[in-house]
């Protein structure tokens, strides 16, 4: 692999399926998503039917609770044997331009391998690449026993970069054909189109390349953002996919630990993980605020009355007609008060709180959240991705719905530079259906 030490950028070997692949049957949507609508991954399963898909090779997070989680893992691991062996997949070595039609915008994209040594994801990290969220380290076991020891990785992780003049992407959506297309599909469930175009001109693969060392560089990024000189350089923060990349990350620090020739592991695959690099002001890159749904309520607990009580006289619930009421509500909120929106079989209401400890509405709520649920005041809480979601899961019986505004995109960089990562599950890059689809696989052993 071709690296560039001063960005932390691999140019990787790219795995895609052969002449003769239903490329719509191919590639699914990131596992992360619809995690509480068991029916989305129903009517996948039914689309792809016996066909090659990475549907085969992930765990979609839907199924993370089922009863023996190792016969799935066990499956993974046989199918990705079955794809290399039987020749399913074309490598070819380069970026990838990667352009994503979703609706009235195209996102743009750069398939790259990103060092894990520059990666940092514990709190108060200055790496140069960062997670925006605090991680969930929970979550990072169950990803780390279906990655670990597999032969092959297929991301759906989107890292963001800072480029307002659009360095690094713009030429590369302009020259575009001058590239070599690889692939340009239909996406299932309606969900766009994805083309992929090799960067196999030198010069537009030099000016990507060229660009991010002018983001790089450290003079630059202090007076960019107006810091003291030798504040450490954030190049890359984490869009989607953080977890997966904590994951990569987990896995590479085991393996530096065990291995015996300390220096040799250094050349590993294992030291980089395939993303998508995507520009922060890219006009088709929508932030979406993740909700909250809380499950099965405890008997005898009140969420509202307990809310009440935690936020010491702070707090104020007013009811809504419907839905766009409570919206609107919601979304106008000036930072003096935060406001909530809060879903309960089928109706609507908004809690306001005032003197917020924290800077946004979702560490407002989360921190009660949080220690709701250390009482065992419910049995569990889910993250979801759109107002479908949040309305028709939190009207269940015994369920509460929590629908948040969203963040200014804006202020990402400044803000995990000052402030460190945000709360977890801030935001979410564009809704569900818009999220990344695993496409390019690549060789970790």
């Amino acid at each position: 692999m071709r690296t560039y030490k001063s960005i932390r950028l691999g140019i990787p070997e790219i795995l895609l399926p052969g002449a003769g692949c239903d490329l719509s049957r191919w590639a699914v949507i990131a596992c992360d998503q619809y995690t509480s609508e068991p029916e989305y991954w129903n009517r996948v399963t039914e689309i792809v039917g016996d066909a090659p898909s990475t549907l085969n090779l992930i765990y979609p997070e839907v199924y993370l609770n089922e009863k023996d989680p190792d016969i799935r893992i066990a499956n993974i691991r046989k199918n990705m044997k079955d794809y290399l062996d039987q020749g399913l997949f074309i490598e070819t070595e380069g970026l990838v331009y990667v352009e994503r039609q979703t609706e009235d915008h195209v996102r743009k994209g750069l398939m790259a391998c990103l060092d894990l040594e520059a990666y940092d994801f514990r709190e108060g990290s200055t790496s140069p690449i960062r997670a925006t969220e605090g991680t969930i380290l929970e979550r990072i076991p169950p990803r780390v026993r279906i990655r670990e020891g597999a032969p092959l990785e297929i991301p759906h992780i989107m890292v963001l970069i800072d480029d307002p003049e659009n360095r690094v992407l713009g030429p590369l959506a302009e020259n575009k054909g001058r590239l070599g297309k690889l692939y340009d599909f239909e996406l299932m469930m309606d969900s766009g189109r994805l083309a992929g175009y090799r960067v196999d001109d030198p010069a537009l693969e030099r000016g990507a390349l060229d660009a991010l060392m002018a983001l790089a560089d450290p003079v630059s990024f202090a007076k960019k953002y107006g810091l003291k000189p030798g504040t450490p350089v954030l190049l890359y923060a984490m869009g989607d996919g953080n977890h997966s990349l904590a994951t990569a990350k987990t896995i590479w620090e085991k393996t530096k630990e065990a291995a015996a020739d300390k220096t040799a592991v250094l050349a590993s695959p294992l030291r980089y993980a395939l993303v998508e690099l995507v520009n922060l002001h890219d006009n088709a890159l929508n932030f979406a605020p993740i909700h909250r749904i809380i499950f099965e309520k405890a008997p005898g607990r009140y969420v509202l009355e307990e809310m009440k009580a935690f936020y010491r006289g702070r707090w104020a619930f007013s009811a809504c007609a419907n839905f766009e009421e409570m919206k609107a509500a919601v979304d106008s909120a000036t930072a003096d008060v935060h406001k909530i929106g809060v879903i309960r079989g089928g109706e609507f209401g908004v809690i306001e709180v005032s003197q917020p400890d924290s800077n946004l509405p979702v560490g407002t709520l989360q921190t009660f959240l949080d220690a709701f649920l250390k009482s065992k005041g419910a049995r569990g809480i889910d993250y979801v991705h759109g107002v479908d979601a949040v309305i028709k899961i939190g009207s269940y019986p015994e369920n509460k719905g929590f629908y948040l505004p969203a963040m200014d995109k804006d202020q990402l960089f400044r803000t995990v530079i000052l402030d460190g990562a945000l709360p977890r599950k801030t935001f979410s890059m564009g809704e569900a259906w818009e999220k990344r689809f695993y496409m390019e696989a690549r060789r970790l052993i």
